[in-house]
């Protein structure tokens, strides 16, 4: 993959974040206080200044009540 495909998916995953998080209704602060990731984390990784760990992104996942295909770049989430 080269440089510019890596850095679409990585926004595109922040984008998927923050949007997964609002459609649950939560703030930051909310999911911090699930103890997955503080706020600080929360917030780096939705600005995308840090990697998501998958092992996160699938707790994230599940608090968002999303599918973790939802945060897949070019997947099919109607199928």
């Amino acid at each position: 993959m080269n440089r510019n495909d890596y850095i679409k998916k990585r926004r595109y995953l922040s984008y998927k974040l923050i949007e997964a998080r609002e459609k649950a209704g939560l703030s930051q602060k909310q999911v911090a206080e699930s103890k997955i990731v503080s706020q600080t984390e929360l917030s780096k990784i939705e600005n995308g200044s840090r990697r998501v760990d998958f092992l996160i992104l699938i707790e994230l996942a599940k608090i968002y009540n999303q599918p973790i295909t939802f945060f897949i770049p070019d997947h099919d989430n109607e199928k």
